[in-house]
């Protein structure tokens, strides 16, 4: 089906069925009723623009590019994928996605694909918060950044979860429940040294060290890993334990260190909450089924997603530069909602 067929039947000019398909009817004055007739005999015959053609035209191809370190293999990575889609096609774009498991040599070449495909612009996304270099080939189109602090100058757009703010509500809420003997669990108490593969840590620890600074508040122990998993957990809890101090409060810096110390507590008997609360961030899909359900901040995978989408489509409808703006951008904070729920008791 071509243009030229939709326009006989419509019983106008080539020219105008274009310039109505194109949304450009209104500005050059093409009366409603041939809009009307244009439209309905696009219906009928299932005329569909040429995608490709269309873009030549207008310059846009109304599809994004995104690029993650992990979608397939990772659910977090994946409702990152489905809130950029949902946000995409609500506002009339297409997304490509690509996956690079962490190869930067990857990396280049699906930006590169990106590029010759002439997505309007790329989402480049981490499932990790973590500061890195940013390849050369984002800065040909606009770039959004996904969970990415770039440790260059260049100024992106950045989307981000709000992991201070979050430990820092997580500290609160310990300190207003009545908890006076917290241990941290998977961190040091140095935001410096906190965790040598993510930014996650650094900043829910240094959110929390604020709150207990302006409540007065001393942490009884803090104690750091490189994996935050439930054997580490268990053992980290364990050694709590073994070492006879106080403790009445486990703030832990993600639900897999959370589970670990659910089973150090249950093995000496110790019961949640009654004896000892735990607190963890994340949201995984097994907190709510540890008995009791874990507290937690959840991890906004979903809404990142959407926000990404939103600065990109706004980027490109601004036409503005992808780099170089004479001030830094302020990030995009999404905030970490707390999922309450029966593993931190009321001890005021």
């Amino acid at each position: 089906m071509t243009l030229s067929q939709v326009a006989k039947e419509a019983g106008v000019a080539a020219s105008t069925a274009s310039l109505v398909l194109a949304g450009r009817a209104d500005e050059l004055r093409i009366s409603a009723t041939a809009q009307e007739r244009v439209r309905d005999a696009a219906r009928r015959l299932g005329y569909r623009p040429n995608a490709l053609s269309t873009g030549l035209r207008t310059g846009t191809t109304r599809t994004l590019g995104f690029v993650s370190d992990s979608v397939a293999s990772s659910q977090l990575a994946g409702e990152m994928i489905r809130g950029a889609i949902e946000s995409a096609r609500a506002r009339g774009y297409m997304v490509f996605v690509g996956e690079t498991a962490g190869d930067a040599h990857l990396e280049r070449d699906l930006l590169d694909a990106m590029f010759d495909r002439q997505v309007d612009g790329v989402v480049l996304a981490t499932m990790m918060t973590h500061a890195r270099a940013i390849p050369v080939e984002a800065t040909r189109m606009p770039t959004v950044l996904l969970n990415i602090e770039p440790t260059d100058d260049a100024d992106y757009v950045r989307v981000l979860p709000d992991e201070v703010a979050a430990g820092a509500d997580a500290a609160r809420l310990l300190v207003d429940s009545g908890h006076r003997r917290i241990h941290l669990i998977g961190v040091g108490d140095d935001p410096a040294t906190a965790h040598p593969f993510g930014l996650a840590a650094a900043q829910r620890l240094r959110g929390a060290l604020t709150v207990f600074a302006e409540t007065g508040q001393q942490i009884v122990s803090a104690r750091p890993t490189v994996q935050w998993l439930p054997p580490e957990g268990f053992r980290l809890v364990s050694e709590v334990l073994d070492s006879g101090a106080e403790v009445d409060a486990l703030l832990c810096l993600n639900d897999r260190l959370a589970m670990g110390a659910y089973q150090a507590l249950q093995e000496r008997g110790v019961r949640v909450p009654d004896d000892v609360s735990v607190l963890s961030f994340d949201d995984t899909s097994f907190a709510r089924w540890l008995r009791p359900g874990l507290t937690t901040f959840a991890f906004p995978q979903r809404a990142l997603g959407r926000a990404a989408a939103d600065e990109l489509i706004d980027l490109i409808e601004r036409g503005a530069a992808t780099v170089g703006s004479s001030a830094p951008t302020a990030a995009h904070l999404v905030p970490l909602p707390l999922r309450l729920r029966a593993s931190v008791a009321d001890r005021t």
